[in-house]
């Protein structure tokens, strides 16, 4: 099995008849600050050949770090709330996704974080390390030392650029993956 137990993965296929482009935006992001774009390139297993075809799934917490809710949510989204996106690579690799930074959950007992989902052609879905951000004061030595960097290390830099925030942050595919 790739990646090992992975709750909630299915969620990734959650997106329904719709056409997944390389850039999607967020629930929320059009009144939400500090708005986030995260952006980069999805690499093949040999780090260097883009990888065309491959679905990231994206989801996180609101400002106040809630799974937010509608009330009509069904599947996966009862548990990951609707702020979520889906982005399918083209030729080039790349991927963009415009949302807000998140919130720490109301116990603070976590960083900031966006989880990420992918899924190869012809793979089962897998998890990556999720998004943390360099200059979360929650994100502690320990949390550092927790992360496997499945896909490559999940700490990105936000600086802003074009009136937003923007991390960047490259995928490698198979990378730290169990059963790869």
């Amino acid at each position: 099995m790739v990646g090992g137990p992975c709750e909630g993965c299915e969620a990734l296929l959650e997106y329904g008849d719709r056409h997944l482009n390389a850039v999607d935006t967020l629930p929320k992001f059009k009144e939400t600050e500090p708005k986030l774009r995260l952006t980069g390139t999805v690499f093949q297993a040999d780090g260097k050949t883009p990888a065309e075809g491959v679905i990231l799934y994206f989801y996180q917490t609101n400002r106040e770090g809630i799974y937010e809710t509608r009330g009509d949510e069904t599947g996966w989204a009862r548990h990951h709330g609707f702020i979520r996106g889906w982005v399918r690579t083209g030729p080039d690799g790349k991927y963009t996704i415009y949302t807000f930074r998140p919130g720490a959950y109301p116990s603070r007992s976590e960083p900031e974080h966006i989880h990420l989902t992918v899924k190869e052609p012809n793979t089962i879905p897998y998890y990556l390390d999720s998004y943390h951000f360099q200059d979360d004061p929650l994100l502690t030595g320990t949390h550092r030392k927790a992360m496997d960097n499945r896909g490559g290390s999940g700490i990105v830099a936000p600086r802003p650029e074009d009136g937003m925030l923007t991390a960047y942050r490259d995928l490698f595919l198979g990378l730290h993956i169990p059963g790869y």
